[in-house]
């Protein structure tokens, strides 16, 4: 008997709304234009969908209030996976795997949310939620939340602290991973910030959490997006190029817990990539040099340079210098978050690299198309111990 591959698997349409400061929309509604448009653009009628998977904190709108306005008839799958994050690759990944299985045969991942004008981890109003509630069952807020320790740029902060101890990072590797993204979402219609950004800019910023100022920080945004999975055989006859799902992961360290997802790992400069990269590539029989971009996940910029290491394109203590060389650039080595990332495109809590990953292996990238791009990989989490990640193709 043949396994189910998810590399049978394609995505096949993708939608989004405009992604603002402030949406003037309900999160529902907001899910609705995404999953219409990831419909309208796979050449899908709403009604084929039975399969809808989504993540989110208190913040999203679920599947089964989305199924309703939709309007469909029948739904025979559905995911809400309760998490940050570190799951926008891990739902598409649920969404291909419902299909591989047979589950469901039309299956859209989607997140909605009004992170600027709304409840958004790591907010006040998040922090009055977890107080309140049994969110995250976890003893952990008791003891940062007493020393003002509650937000994840403070989280993060000891960690890049930590690659800063160990290896010598600098603030100008921060800046660097900064203005590459920046300089990238100048390129990218969608992108909330389109105004060139320079040293002087970045180190004028204010301070968030040492060593973070602003702009090492992501954006605030109200918005959505979907992708739209389908079977590769069924994907060759609807209207886009098909952009096959290689492989996907999810996990990390077993030893990932609380809200910081990362406090009991046996080593803070290290992510969960180390965890999880090999099998990873193995499984879409590639290689780390056949990636021709990757969108890591970039809620704040030293989350990339984590991520660059423990996936393998550089050794430890040596991605600043491959943003300061312009390596990450369009032309360089690796182009890195060709549409801005979190960080200057906006922040749609990751599922957004997912667009525009599937938009560089169309060839849609317009001024920021990266050259012949074939393969790509596509990672969620951060620095933390915990997250997930797809490699995409087009063959």
């Amino acid at each position: 008997m043949q396994m189910a591959n998810v590399n049978q698997t394609a995505i096949v349409g993708v939608g989004y709304t405009d992604y603002t400061r402030n949406s003037g929309r309900t999160v529902e509604r907001l899910a609705l234009e995404a999953v219409h448009a990831a419909a309208a653009d796979a050449g899908v009628d709403v009604a084929d969908i039975d399969g809808l998977v989504t993540y989110g904190l208190c913040d999203t709108s679920y599947t089964g209030v989305v199924a309703t306005g939709l309007g469909l008839k029948r739904l025979d799958y559905f995911t809400d996976y309760s998490g940050g994050g570190n799951l926008a690759s891990a739902a598409v990944l649920q969404a291909a795997m419902a299909v591989a299985t047979g589950q469901a045969k039309c299956v859209v991942a989607y997140r909605a949310l009004n992170g600027a004008t709304g409840i958004r981890y790591g907010g006040n109003g998040f922090s009055d939620m977890l107080s309140t509630t049994g969110l995250l069952s976890d003893a952990e807020p008791q003891f940062l939340d007493t020393c003002g320790i509650t937000m994840p740029a403070q989280h993060f902060a000891m960690l890049a602290r930590r690659h800063m101890v160990k290896y010598g990072t600098t603030s100008a590797d921060l800046a660097a991973v900064a203005m590459t993204c920046r300089d990238h979402a100048l390129r990218n219609p969608r992108a909330q910030m389109r105004n060139p950004m320079t040293l002087s800019d970045y180190e004028s910023s204010p301070w968030i959490a040492e060593p973070f100022r602003l702009l090492d920080c992501c954006l605030q945004s109200d918005g959505a997006c979907a992708v739209l999975v389908t079977s590769l055989d069924r994907a060759r006859d609807l209207r886009q190029k098909p952009v096959r799902i290689l492989s996907g992961a999810v996990g990390g360290s077993p030893r990932a817990r609380g809200v910081m997802w990362t406090n009991y790992a046996d080593e803070h400069a290290e992510c969960f990539a180390t965890e999880l990269a090999d099998g990873l590539f193995e499984r879409a029989d590639v290689t780390r040099a056949d990636m021709d971009f990757a969108q890591l996940y970039d809620c704040f910029t030293y989350s990339v340079l984590a991520q660059l290491e423990d996936f393998g394109f550089c050794g430890k203590g040596e991605a600043g210098a491959f943003f300061r060389e312009g390596r990450a650039g369009l032309a360089g080595d690796l182009p890195v978050n060709t549409g801005g990332g979190l960080l200057s495109e906006a922040y749609i809590h990751g599922l957004n690299c997912v667009i525009e990953a599937v938009d560089q292996l169309r060839g849609h990238g317009g001024d920021r198309q990266v050259a012949n791009a074939e393969v790509g990989l596509v990672t969620a989490g951060g620095a933390a111990h915990s997250g997930s990640a797809l490699i995409l193709g087009v063959h």
